[in-house]
Order: C-alpha cells, then sequence, then structure tokens
C-alpha cells in the first residue's frame, strides 16, 4: 500500500464541479484561512470509503498524504489515523496519537481538525494528563486552538465536561470565528447531555460571549428562552 494508490483511488471519485467550488467553501484563497489549499474535488463519504480500503497505510505513507497540499489527501490520511487508532491495541493506538500530534500542523482546516481531533487526541487524554490542551488553546494558532476545544467533545461524550467547559473559558473572547463556532458547538453539545450544566455556564458569561458562540450554544433551546439569552434578559 502507497500514498500513490490511494490517491488514484481518490481521483476515481473526483468531481470537476466540486473541486472548483470546495476552494470557496474552504475560503483557500489569497489571504483567507485555507490560502494554498489544492483540491480533487471528492466528497467525504467518498473519503471514508478509500480511509477504510486503505486503513493498513503505513505511517510514512500516511505522512506522505498529510504533506500534500490537496485537501482531501490531508484528510483521508487522517481518516486512515482514526480507523487505526479505533481497531488498535495500546500501543497501537499510542503510535498513531504520537504521530498525530507529531504531524498537528498538517491538520490545518476545520473539517480536518473536526473529523480527528476527537477521536484520535481526545481518547488518547482520557486517562492521562488533559495539561496538552491548555496548551493548545493558548497558543496563538487557529487550528490548534480549535483541536483543544473539539477533542474535548470525546469526554463531553463520557459526561465530563470540566475540560470544556475550561477550555471555552480561555478561548471565550477570541476573535475568530471558527472558534466562536467550535466553542458553541461544543457547548450545545454539553447542554445536550446537561442542560443545566450549560445554564449555569451561561449564567454569568453570556452577555460578553460573541454573538455567533452563544448562538451556537443556545441553539437547542426553546425559541422563548433563546430569545431571552439574544435580548439579555435572562
Amino acid at each position: 500500500m502507497t500514498k500513490a494508490k490511494v490517491v488514484a483511488s481518490l481521483k476515481g471519485n473526483a468531481d470537476p464541479e466540486k473541486a472548483a467550488f470546495y476552494p470557496r467553501f474552504f475560503k483557500a484563497g489569497p489571504g483567507e484561512y485555507g490560502e494554498g489549499d489544492r483540491f480533487l474535488g471528492v466528497t467525504v463519504p467518498h473519503q471514508r470509503r478509500v480511509a477504510r480500503k486503505f486503513r493498513e497505510l503505513p505511517l510514512k505513507e500516511i505522512a506522505k498524504l498529510l504533506d500534500d497540499r490537496r485537501h482531501e489527501c490531508r484528510l483521508t490520511g487522517l481518516l486512515i489515523l482514526v480507523e487505526q487508532y479505533q481497531r488498535g491495541d495500546d500501543t497501537a493506538r499510542a503510535k498513531v496519537a504520537q504521530f498525530y500530534l507529531d504531524k498537528l500542523d498538517r491538520v490545518n482546516n476545520w473539517d480536518l481538525v473536526d473529523l480527528s481531533a476527537h477521536k484520535i487526541l481526545g481518547p488518547h487524554l482520557e486517562h492521562g494528563n488533559r495539561k496538552m490542551l491548555d496548551e493548545l488553546a493558548a497558543t496563538d494558532h487557529l487550528w490548534r486552538q480549535r483541536v483543544a476545544i473539539i477533542s474535548t467533545f470525546h469526554f463531553i461524550r463520557q459526561d465530563d465536561f470540566r475540560d470544556t467547559k475550561r477550555i471555552a473559558l480561555a478561548l471565550i473572547n477570541h476573535e475568530h470565528d471558527l472558534i466562536h463556532k467550535a466553542v458553541g458547538w461544543m457547548l450545545r453539545e454539553m447542554g445536550k447531555r446537561d442542560r443545566g450544566e450549560l445554564e449555569r455556564f451561561l449564567q454569568r458569561r453570556y452577555k460578553k460571549m460573541p454573538r455567533t458562540m452563544l448562538r451556537y450554544a443556545i441553539e437547542k433551546f426553546p425559541e422563548r428562552q433563546r430569545k431571552k439569552y439574544l435580548e439579555g434578559k435572562v
């Protein structure tokens, strides 16, 4: 199994119309957050099928995928890593998690983060020192900060909200809407598990939160309650 065979499989599912659309969707223009990304035009479902087919790809070949400027190559490489992490024993998982951290600079768009962080880094840190998440959140690197908050999705699913709340507070004054959306999304997921926990978090903070973050966090609230939060009358 080689990178070349993975790329050939991806190209077999490429759609020229999507290849033309994706640079706008993923903001790959000059000065945008995805600047420099190139696209084959392959959908995520097709990439998942390719990832399953090549789930035993050696790490050295996955590294080549992650170093590729084509967006789908990097995402497929990450999806293969997720496959290997979920199917591996403790030794294999530790190796995959360290590889993921070593290549974290290549996890450099929102979908790459969202489809990998909580499936590799989250479970890797479940029984370990989670200080790494605080360190990632404290950087000035957009994607590492998003990795920090999205990784906590794994803990939310275990009804453990401590890290989500702590990282959310660290990022609550962030300037970028991609962080507002990510933090709001994780708060919403926390609220789906425990509405009271979310409302207690919001009680002293909702008026200061970026509007997008708040909207995402309260999306599942009843309309009347959402309106009160948005009007600052809770």
